[in-house]
C-alpha cells in the first residue's frame, strides 16, 4: 500500500523533470534546483526498495510500523507539494534522508521477490475431517455431490472440471473434505486424489503428488515429462477424482502439461478445485463454476455456540445466549469468523468479558490478527501493489453501505491511486481494479443495471472491511452519533488521512477534527445543516489538504439537504472529487468552486433546484466529470465550457434560449468535447434557432458515448422550425457503438433518420411525447434492437406494416407484374415492449404482411418476452399474431378497454388465451 504510494510520487517527480512544456516546470520548481528534485526521487526509490519487506514486518514488530507510518507521512507531504509547491522541495529532501537513514537500523531485505516468514503461512490441507464437526452446508454438499457423480449432461472435451469460490475462511476446502469423503462419491471413484496446491503453482511439486497418492510410492521422478508418462499409465482408463486445493496460479502453460496427461482418464472422472479468484477458475477451464456463499443465520450460530459454550453448564449456557447471539451476528456468516470468536470466548467465563468482546472492533482483538485475517492476509498479499491501497481505501465506507462502483472508481483517482497510460484512461484502468477486486471474493451482493451487463454497486463482507480498518487503522476515522459506527474522538490522531463523520443528531462538528489538517478525504452525513452551518466555512479553511469531499446522503434516512456551500471551498486546491449529489435545497455554487483547478469530478446529480452553473467554469480545466442529470433547472452552459476537454461524463447539456444566449455556450460548442463516454442528454434542442449547429456538435467523434438522449421542449416554448427538426436529427449522429436512445418532445412528422439503422449495437429505444406523429417509425429495422417504450403519441391511430420496417420488394416474370415479400425478421431479438397513454390508438394488425405467401413471409417479433400495454383507452384488440407467441412470457395490461374482455377470459386460464406461449404472468386491471 505504501509501496504504491512512493512508486506514484516518484513517477509525479519524474514528470515534472521530463514534462514536454518546459517553461510550465520552470514556472513549478522555481528557486529549486533540478538537482534537488533529482536527490528526492532517488531517495524515494532506495526507500521503496525495502518497502515490500517493511510492510509485511510491520504487522509485527512496532518500531517497523512506526518507520512505516513516516515513510507514508511525508509522501503525502509531498504529493501536495507537487500541486502547490509553497514548501520548498529542499526542506522534504531534508526530512526524508533523515527517515532513508533510519532504514539501515531494520536490516530489510531488498529483494523483491524475497519471500519473507513475517508472510502468512500457507496452511498445508489434507483430505481429513470429522464430518460430526460440521455445521449447515447440507444443501451446498448436496449439489456439489450431484456434479461429481453421473449426470446426463451433454458430452464435454476432456475431464469436466468444477469450481468451488470464494473468499478466505468461507469454508471452500472444508466443503471440499465433505464431498471427498462423501460414501457415495468414494463409491463411485476408482481412485481419489488430493493435492494442496497453494501458491505458487509449482508443477513439479504437484505431479509429484499426484502420482506418490497413485502408486503410494514416494518418487524420485527429476523430469516432469518423466512424471506426466507416469500418471498417465496409472489413470488411463480409470474413473478418478481429483481435487487441487486451494489453486491460485495464474499461469495457464503450468497447468496445460498436466491437463492434457490427466485426460487419459475415464470421461466419467472429474476435477474439482478450491480458489479465492474466479480467473483461476477460468484459466484452468472449469466447465461448472460454484461460488460459495455465507452461512446462513441458523447455521452460524449453531457452528460458534458448539465452540463458545463448549464444556459449559445449561444454566450458564443460557444466560450468555442473548449475548452470544449478538456476537455471533458479528460473523455475518463467516465460518472462520465464527470458529474464531467461538474459540476465543470458550475461555472467557464472565459476562463483562463477553460484552466487552461484544462492544469491541474485531480489528482491535489480538486473535484476529493471528488467525482470523491470516486468510485474508494471503489475499491481500496476492494483490499488486496499486490494488492493496484501493481495497483498504474501502474502509473509509462504514459497514454494510452500498459502495457504488462508480464512486468508488472516482474516489481512487482523486486520491492517486489510478495512473494513466497514453492508450487507457485512468478511469478504465479503475474499472479493470475493481473487476481484480470482484474475482478475488473481496466483494460480494452485487447490483447490476437493468440488463444485468455491469455491476453498479456491491458491499463488503463485515470481516473483510474489518480487515480493511484493520490495514489502515490509524489512518481511517468513522466518527458517528448513531448505531451505524462509535468512535471516540479523543483517539483521533493529527496524521488522520480519511474521515467519515454521521451525525443524525442536533450537535456541532465535534472540534477534534477542526485540527486534523491533513484529511485527505471527508465524508459529510448530517442531519442538522442549520447547526453546522456557521462552522462549515471554518472547517474547509482549515482542511486544505483535501482531494474528496462529499455531501452525499448515505440512505440512513435522516440527512437534510446544505443550503450552501462556503466560499472557503476555493482554498482546498487539493480537491478532486466534489460530491454534492441529492442536496436539492441548493440553489449556487460559490464562484470560488472554479479556483479548484486540480477538480475531477462535481456530482451535482439531483440537485434540483439550482440555478446555474458558476460561469467562470472553464477554468476547470482538469474535470473529467461533471455528473449532472437532474439538474433541471439550470436552463443554459456557461460559456467556457468547451475548455473542458478533459471531460469524459457530461450527463445534461442545455441547448439555451435566446435570452440567455450571451451567457450560454452553444450547441456547437459540444464539438470540442470529444472524449465524452457513458451517457449524455441534450435537452432544450426546441431553443435550436441555428440547426446548423448541431451538426458543429459532432457526436459521432465520441466513441465512448453508450446512451443518448435527444431532448425537445413543451410545444409553446421551441424556437424552431417544424421543417429543421429533421435536420436536427440527421446532424446529431452518435457514435456507431451507442446502446440506448431517446427522442422526445419532437412536434415534427415522424423521424426516423438515416442513421438509425447502421448503429448495430442499438439496444434500447424510448420515444415519448411525439405528440404530431401519425404513425410509428420503422423500429422493426433496427437488429439489435432487445427493449422499446412508446408513450404519449397522441395522434397516432393505427399500428400496422410501417412499424415493421419490412417492404414488399416488386418483381418482374415473364407473364406477370407482381409484389412478394422475402424471407423477413421484424424486431429479431426484441424482449420488452411497453406502451404508454396512446389516447387515439385503436387498431394493432399486420394483416397485408401476415397474410402474403408465396416466396416468403415476415416474422415478427419471435423473441418477445413481455408486453406491457397502459391507459391505451381506444384499443380495441391485441394483433393475432401475439396469440400464437411460443416465447410470451409476461403481459401486463392496465386501463384498457378491451381489458375487461381480456380479464374474463384469462382468469385462469391463461392457457386458452396463448394456447402455445410460455406466458406465466398475466396482469389485467381496470382502474
Amino acid at each position: 500500500m505504501v509501496d504504491a504510494l512512493v512508486s506514484a510520487v516518484s513517477q509525479q517527480l519524474a514528470a515534472i523533470l521530463f514534462q514536454e512544456a518546459a517553461e510550465y516546470g520552470a514556472r513549478l520548481v522555481v528557486g529549486v534546483k533540478e538537482e534537488e528534485v533529482k536527490k528526492l526521487g532517488s531517495t524515494l526509490q532506495i526507500i521503496r526498495a525495502v518497502l515490500v519487506d517493511a510492510e509485511k514486518r510491520q504487522l509485527k514488530e512496532q518500531t517497523i510500523k512506526v518507520w512505516v507510518d513516516k515513510v507514508q507521512n511525508i509522501s503525502y507531504d509531498i504529493e501536495d507539494v507537487l500541486d502547490e509547491w509553497k514548501i520548498t522541495i529542499r526542506k522534504l529532501n531534508e526530512m526524508l534522508q533523515v527517515i532513508a537513514k533510519e532504514k539501515d537500523d531494520y536490516a530489510f531485505t531488498v529483494d523483491l521477490n524475497m519471500k519473507t516468514d513475517l508472510e502468512p503461512k500457507r496452511p498445508i490441507t489434507t483430505s481429513f475431517i470429522d464430518v460430526s464437526d460440521i455445521q449447515g452446508r447440507d444443501k451446498d454438499k448436496n449439489v456439489l455431490v450431484s456434479m461429481l457423480l453421473p449426470n446426463n449432461n451433454h458430452e464435454e472435451r476432456g475431464i469436466p472440471i468444477i469450481s468451488i469460490v470464494g473468499m478466505g475462511g468461507i469454508g471452500k476446502t472444508t466443503l471440499a473434505q465433505i464431498v471427498y469423503n462423501h460414501p457415495k462419491v468414494k463409491a463411485y471413484f476408482d481412485k481419489r486424489i488430493w493435492v494442496c496446491v497453494s501458491n505458487p503453482f509449482d508443477e513439479m511439486r504437484t505431479a509429484k503428488a499426484i502420482l506418490e497418492t497413485l502408486t503410494g510410492v514416494v518418487s524420485n521422478f527429476t523430469e516432469l515429462n518423466t512424471l506426466l508418462e507416469q500418471i498417465h499409465e496409472f489413470i488411463k482408463g480409470e474413473r478418478f477424482l481429483l481435487i487441487l486445493d486451494d489453486v491460485w496460479g495464474e499461469d495457464e502453460r503450468k497447468w496445460l502439461s498436466l491437463k492434457y496427461s490427466l485426460d487419459y482418464g475415464s470421461k466419467e472422472s472429474k476435477i474439482l478445485i478450491t480458489s479465492r479468484k474466479e480467473n483461476v477458475a477460468t484459466i484452468m477451464g472449469s466447465s461448472e463454476l460454484f461460488r460459495l456463499g455465507k452461512l446462513s443465520k441458523e447455521e452460524c450460530w449453531s457452528l460458534f455456540s458448539r465452540l463458545a459454550f463448549f464444556g459449559r453448564k445449561d444454566k450458564e449456557c443460557e444466560s450468555l445466549e442473548d449475548i452470544g447471539k449478538k456476537i455471533a451476528d458479528k460473523c455475518q456468516g463467516l465460518p472462520l469468523a465464527a470458529k474464531t470468536l467461538g474459540s476465543l470466548l470458550r475461555f472467557k467465563i464472565s459476562r463483562e468479558q463477553w460484552q466487552r468482546i461484544l462492544d469491541s472492533r474485531i480489528w482491535e482483538l489480538k486473535e484476529a490478527e493471528s488467525d482470523l485475517f491470516s486468510p485474508l492476509l494471503l489475499s491481500y498479499y496476492d494483490l499488486p501493489s496499486p490494488l492493496r491501497q484501493c481495497f483498504s481505501c474501502c474502509s473509509i465506507f462504514p459497514k454494510d453501505y452500498k459502495i457504488e462502483k462508480d464512486l468508488l472508481i472516482k474516489s481512487w483517482m482523486a486520491l492517486g491511486f489510478l495512473g494513466e497510460t497514453e492508450h487507457k484512461d485512468m478511469e478504465i484502468i479503475g474499472e479493470e481494479y475493481f473487476d481484480n477486486l470482484v474475482i478475488r471474493s473481496f466483494f460480494h451482493e452485487f447490483e447490476k443495471d437493468e440488463n444485468e451487463d455491469s455491476i453498479i454497486s456491491c458491499k463488503m463482507h463485515d470481516i473483510v472491511h474489518d480487515f480493511a480498518q484493520y490495514l489502515r487503522r490509524t489512518k481511517n476515522f468513522m466518527v458517528a452519533s448513531n448505531n451505524v459506527e462509535e468512535l471516540n474522538t479523543d483517539s483521533y490522531q493529527e496524521n488522520a488521512r480519511h474521515l467519515t463523520l454521521i451525525l443524525d443528531e442536533t450537535v456541532a462538528i465535534p472540534n477534534p477534527i477542526f485540527n486534523a489538517k491533513k484529511l485527505r478525504s471527508l465524508q459529510l452525513y448530517l442531519n442538522d445543516t442549520s447547526v453546522v452551518g456557521a462552522s462549515l466555512a471554518k472547517l474547509l479553511d482549515q482542511l486544505t489538504c483535501l482531494r474528496i469531499l462529499s455531501f452525499k446522503d448515505m440512505n440512513y434516512g435522516f440527512k437534510r439537504s446544505i443550503k450552501a456551500i462556503p466560499k472557503e471551498i476555493g482554498k482546498l486546491m487539493h480537491l478532486r472529487y466534489l460530491n454534492l449529489e441529492g442536496n436539492t435545497d441548493l440553489e449556487n455554487l460559490p464562484e470560488t468552486v472554479c479556483d479548484l483547478i486540480y477538480l475531477q469530478t462535481l456530482n451535482i446529480k439531483s440537485c434540483k433546484n439550482l440555478m446555474k452553473l458558476p460561469r467562470r467554469i472553464g477554468k476547470l480545466i482538469n474535470l473529467r466529470h461533471l455528473q449532472n442529470e437532474g439538474t433541471d433547472r439550470c436552463r443554459f452552459m456557461p460559456k467556457g465550457l468547451q475548455r473542458l476537454t478533459s471531460l469524459r461524463t457530461l450527463e445534461e447539456f442545455v441547448v439555451s434560449r435566446g435570452d440567455v444566449e450571451s451567457k450560454s455556450c452553444s450547441l456547437g460548442d459540444l464539438g470540442n468535447l470529444t472524449h465524452l463516454r457513458g451517457d449524455l442528454e441534450i435537452r432544450g434542442l426546441g431553443n435550436a434557432a441555428e440547426p446548423s449547429e448541431a451538426k458543429k456538435a459532432r457526436l459521432w467523434k465520441n466513441y465512448g458515448l453508450r446512451g443518448l438522449r435527444l431532448k425537445f421542449d413543451s410545444l409553446e416554448i421551441q424556437q424552431i422550425k417544424t421543417e429543421d427538426e429533421n435536420f436536427v436529427f440527421e446532424a446529431l449522429q452518435p457514435p456507431p457503438h451507442l446502446e440506448s436512445l431517446a427522442i422526445l418532445h419532437c412536434r415534427g412528422p415522424v423521424a426516423f433518420p438515416n442513421w438509425m439503422t447502421s448503429l448495430t449495437m442499438l439496444k434500447r429505444v424510448q420515444l415519448q411525447n411525439c405528440l404530431n406523429w401519425e404513425s410509428l417509425p420503422p423500429m422493426g429495422k433496427l437488429q439489435s434492437l432487445e427493449s422499446l417504450e412508446i408513450e404519449v403519441m397522441n395522434n397516432v391511430k393505427k399500428v400496422g406494416d410501417e412499424f415493421l420496417g419490412v417492404e414488399k420488394e416488386d418483381r418482374q416474370t415473364s407473364s406477370s407484374s407482381s409484389s412478394s415479400i422475402t424471407n423477413k425478421i421484424a424486431f429479431p431479438v426484441l424482449k420488452k415492449l411497453k406502451f404508454y397513454y396512446m389516447k387515439e390508438w385503436e387498431e394493432w394488425e399486420y394483416g397485408n404482411l401476415l397474410t402474403s405467401r408465396g416466396e416468403g413471409h415476415v416474422t415478427i417479433m419471435p423473441r418477445l418476452h413481455s408486453l406491457t400495454i397502459n391507459y391505451c383507452l381506444n384499443l380495441k384488440a391485441l394483433p393475432s399474431y401475439l396469440l400464437h407467441n411460443t416465447m410470451l412470457q409476461e403481459l401486463h395490461i392496465r386501463g384498457c378497454l378491451f381489458s375487461e374482455n381480456v380479464s374474463k377470459r384469462g382468469e385462469g386460464r391463461i392457457g386458452l388465451l396463448f394456447p402455445t406461449s410460455l406466458l406465466y404472468k398475466l396482469t389485467v386491471n381496470w382502474c
